[in-house]
């Protein structure tokens, strides 16, 4: 059963359990910092900045190791001609080996 609530003289409204947002622990929220140590980019100069250090490194055509983005791979073997050939390999083993033939090997 529902219990009503007043809010001001002649309004009421249905009173609901309430429920407080999920804090965490911390006392504040986590910043990552844009200061490092300095650090000595290509062109000889120290940069303090994390930002600054990765623009000098974009303008001189540097990629920064682990930010990078590979493209996915594809296997050689994925092409129809390939598969197609490998059917084939299979079908002609198979059925060299239903005929009788086993090949010799020296143990």
């Amino acid at each position: 059963m529902s219990k009503l609530v007043e809010v001001e003289p002649g309004r009421w409204k249905v009173s609901r359990e309430t429920f407080s947002p999920a804090r965490s622990a911390l006392p504040r929220p986590y910043v990552i910092s844009d200061i490092m140590d300095p650090t000595e980019q290509v062109d000889g100069r120290f940069y303090t900045s994390k930002a600054a250090f990765r623009a000098v490194g974009r303008a001189h055509g540097l990629i920064e190791v682990g930010t990078e983005k590979f493209k996915p791979k594809k296997r050689a073997t994925d092409s129809w001609e390939e598969k197609e050939k490998r059917r084939q390999s299979l079908k002609t083993a198979l059925d060299k080996y239903r005929a009788g033939h086993r090949s010799r090997h020296l143990t």
